[in-house]
């Protein structure tokens, strides 16, 4: 059991992920916004956006124009300046612009950390510096490693204090879904012979998912972040898999893709038809994983948004068309928000199923 602990250290690199080439990263509203007494025209399509994406900082709420948020650490590394370690609301400034650099709301560069010149713009030859601040995502995918090394190092210890002993607590809550995961999941998916020692990952996977999905779903601190709903953390997860599986593919794994049995020699020679289905194979099942957990969060956050948006788009029509949009809005969000307890635990399932299978085609034995 405690060698999940080792397979959860491994998923300190989603944090890396989760902040580079992610260009749902949100903006930091500055000052301006609250000097202007005069309310916006609501933006449904930001309102979404700004909701599904990342963020340098953690919204609380919105009271009078004024964001109340918590400050992330900002960590940024200029080759002209070197290492700069602040707090993102020195942002907050009227100009948004702290230690020659700001957050950028328009352009190519839009919600990304910009280098600026003396004179105030921006920096072309070196635009972007190297970006290593903790966001939203990356923070949420800090505090899940560390919900689960302190809950699996508990059961474990438990278990070693009192082995003969019924569980309780938390271990009692925890032992049907272990033993759920080993007997529906990785002996039907790989063999009784070879799963065990897979099965310090596969409980990593669908941990790490379902506790992400749903604290996704909790719309205040710690929770609210879209970690699995980002492309770049499903792409990691399914990196995983993908070089568990082939580290692991046994000389018949990899014959069988050189040399499928059972298959016409004409689709073999003289062009090798088959040959490159079976190398695409490879590439496809991790992409397959990556886009359906991405898409499947995503679209359930993305739902629930624009059911709430509704109600802003008609007040915005006639004030009496926002009373008789919210409780049909209200309504549908909740029934979303009930069906996407069940997506997250079904998407976490699904991931760590087509995870065992695909383990389990690497390492048959040839009969």
């Amino acid at each position: 059991m405690k060698r999940i602990v080792i397979l959860v250290i491994l998923f300190f690199p989603l944090i890396v992920q989760a902040r580079v080439g992610d260009p749902a990263i949100n903006h930091i509203d500055t000052l301006s916004s609250s000097i202007e007494h005069q309310p916006a025209k609501f933006n449904a399509t930001d309102f979404i956006f700004d909701h599904i994406g990342d963020s340098f900082e953690w919204h609380i709420f919105t009271a009078n124009h004024h964001h109340y948020s918590i400050p992330l650490p900002i960590i940024l590394y200029s080759k002209n300046t070197g290492f700069h370690i602040f707090l993102s609301n020195k942002f907050h400034s009227p100009d948004g612009i702290y230690s020659g650099f700001r957050i950028e709301k328009e352009g190519k560069h839009k919600g990304k950390i910009v280098e600026l010149t003396d004179s105030g713009e921006i920096d072309e030859t070196e635009p972007l510096p190297l970006d290593f601040s903790l966001t939203k995502n990356a923070i949420t995918v800090l505090f899940v490693c560390s919900l689960l090394c302190w809950i699996f190092i508990s059961i474990a210890n438990k278990y070693k204090r009192n082995p003969n002993v019924a569980p309780t607590g938390l271990q009692n809550l925890l032992e049907p879904i272990i033993l759920f995961v080993k007997n529906e999941i990785a002996i039907p998916s790989i063999g009784e012979r070879n799963h065990i020692r897979f099965m310090p990952f596969l409980l990593t996977m669908f941990f790490f998912i379902w506790i992400t999905n749903m604290l996704g779903l909790i719309p205040i601190f710690p929770g609210g972040a879209n970690v699995t709903g980002n492309i770049a953390v499903t792409l990691s997860l399914a990196l995983f898999t993908f070089v568990v599986v082939n580290i692991n593919g046994n000389r018949h794994y990899w014959k069988d893709i050189i040399n499928a049995p059972g298959v016409p020699w004409f689709l073999k020679l003289p062009i090798p038809i088959m040959p490159l289905v079976e190398l695409m194979g490879i590439f496809i099942k991790p992409f397959v994983l990556m886009v359906r957990l991405f898409a499947n969060i995503l679209a359930g956050h993305m739902v629930a948004i624009v059911f709430m948006s509704l109600i802003f788009i008609f007040a915005a029509m006639n004030v009496w068309l926002g009373y008789v949009a919210a409780p049909i809005s209200i309504l549908f969000s909740v029934f979303m928000t009930v069906l996407e307890l069940l997506v997250a635990l079904i998407q976490a399932y699904v991931f760590t199923l087509l995870s065992a299978i695909y383990i389990g085609m690497a390492t048959a034995e040839h009969h």
